[in-house]
Order: C-alpha cells, then structure tokens, then sequence
C-alpha cells in the first residue's frame, strides 16, 4: 500500500455540478453528487455514488485489477438495449484508507461510456411541466433514443382494454 504525496498526488474533491453518464443514448448515471479524483498526471476521473447509477444495467465480473494507492477494484459490464461494454465500470469497495472517500462510488470508462458535466441543474430538477401537464425530464427517460427503444421501462397502461 502506498500513500498518496508529492511524488504521485491523487486528490479527491465533491464536484462543483452535476455529472451524467450516458451508454447508447440511454442515461445510466445521474448525479449531484459526484466526486472528482485527480491522479497525479492522468485526466481527472468522475466516480458516481452507487444509489445514482442504474444498477439493473450491470453484472459484476469476475475481473480485477490492483492499484497500489487505492487498492482492490472490481468490476461490471454494462448490458443495454443489446449492446454491452465489458468491463466499462469500476469500483474500489473497501479502498485503502487514504482513498475511503471513493468507496461506495462507481467510475466509467470514458471510451465505453459518455461522460459529460450537466451544469448547475439539480439532479432532481423541480418538474417542468409541457403543454399536457408531464414532467418532460420523466418523459425524456421514458421516450426512444432513435434505437427503437425507450431508456426506460414503460410506464404501466392507463387505459383498460375495451371489454
């Protein structure tokens, strides 16, 4: 186990906006409450908090790697709509004490997975209600991503079948 110094700082920061992850058009990670880990030279990484991200879209793997300031990281492949990324996500579960502030959060890869800064919004915007009196943030998750399929389950029928 290593200790992060001057020689190979690694920081980890709450992020000053909201962060989404998008795979395929669909959103699998919304968050306010993101965290931002700078690793000595490498490109700031966003973990996400696991109650943020749609874990229904991910199966754990098998696969494993080791970091010696964090320490133990597993893994998850992402299954959408037909499409997979393996082994796209990582966590550290019980990281290395140093780096505690990260477990429980979950990163993607950026070259298997959007990544992308939203702004300022809350992650939980207050409705902005269209024409007919929907929540359009809602109706955006539950509408086609031009794949031919919605980002999220149907809504249950609010009609009954004429008898």
């Amino acid at each position: 186990m290593k200790i992060p110094g001057p020689d190979h700082p690694i920081t980890v920061t709450p992020a000053a906006t909201r962060w989404r992850a998008q795979f395929k058009g669909h959103v699998i990670a919304d968050s306010a409450g993101a965290l931002v880990l700078q690793e000595s030279t490498y490109p700031p990484v966003i973990y996400f908090p696991r109650e943020d991200v749609s874990m229904d879209y991910l199966s754990r793997t098998a696969h494993s790697t080791h970091c010696p300031y964090k320490g133990d990281a597993s893994y998850y492949t992402l299954l959408m709509d037909g499409h997979f990324a393996e082994n796209a996500i990582w966590t550290y579960e019980t990281p290395f004490p140093a780096m505690a502030a990260i477990a429980g959060y979950l990163a993607f890869y950026p070259n298997q997975v959007e990544i992308f800064e939203m702004g300022h919004a809350p992650a939980t915007p207050a409705p902005f209600e269209n024409a007919r009196g929907g929540d359009v943030d809602q109706i955006v998750q539950h509408t086609d991503s031009g794949s031919g399929a919605a980002q999220r389950e149907h809504w249950p029928a609010n009609v009954e079948t004429p008898g």
